[in-house]
Formats: structure tokens, sequence, C-alpha cells
């Protein structure tokens, strides 16, 4: 099995993630003051956007590990690598996502941008459409 590959893969979904929680926000504030983009507002963009911050902050504060991380490292293992060796994307992208510090900046950080999101919600709600009633 190519476990290499599928790490590498899970660490590409994974920066993936972290790009749409962080850009999410930037994406819905820009949209709405800047560019006028109706799409920022749509609920299920909104939604995917809130329960993906959601999952990190509940995650930091009961001191789970990301399942990604998680998934990530097991097929490392199961490949023989150790954590830090591995191809050029494992390399660059574990420099960009990973980094040290005590649990309580991580769980205080996402709290705030979590904050942040929840905020943009109420100063930028989702537009939800009403149904039209047919006069059939």
């Amino acid at each position: 099995m190519p476990y290499q590959l599928l790490a590498d893969l899970v660490l590409v979904l994974h920066v993936a993630v972290v790009l749409f929680v962080v850009g999410g926000l930037a994406v819905v504030i820009a949209g709405n003051t800047r560019w006028r983009w109706r799409w920022v507002n749509v609920p299920a963009f909104r939604l995917a956007h809130l329960a993906a911050i959601g999952v990190v902050v509940v995650g930091a504060w009961i001191g789970a590990v990301c399942p990604l991380t998680t998934l990530e490292m097991a097929l490392r293992l199961r490949a023989g690598s150790g954590v830090y060796e591995g191809s050029f994307i494992q390399h660059w992208l574990q420099r960009l996502l990973y980094y040290e510090a005590p649990a309580w900046v991580f769980a205080l950080a996402y709290s705030v941008f979590g904050l942040l999101v929840a905020l943009a919600w109420w100063y930028f709600p989702p537009t939800f459409r009403r149904r039209r009633r047919s006069d059939g």
C-alpha cells in the first residue's frame, strides 16, 4: 500500500481545511465589505465554515488531537517513516501547519478565532431565503 502517499494526501487535506477556516473568515469579511459577493453569505458555506471552526475549538478545549493529524501519523507509521521524515510535500506542509506551544495557547487562539467567526455571523448574517408561497 502507498501509505506515504496517503499520508501526504491527508496532510494536503489538512492544510486545505486550515486554509478554509482561516481564509473563510477573510472571504466573508472582504466579500461583504469590499467586493459585495453574495455567495459568501450562502448558508451552506457559512454553516460549513462555522462547523469547521467549531470542531477545532471544541477539540482544543477537550484536549483532543485533530483526527486528520492522527490519521496522517498512523499512515506515516504504516509507511515506516518517522514523523519528521518523508516527502517534499510532507516536509514543507508540516512546517507550515505544525508548531510547538502549550495546549492553552492553542485553545485560546482557536477560541478567539471562533469568536471572530461568530461576530462575522452577527455582523454579516447568512442570507436564508424565504420560501415564496405560490398562489397555485
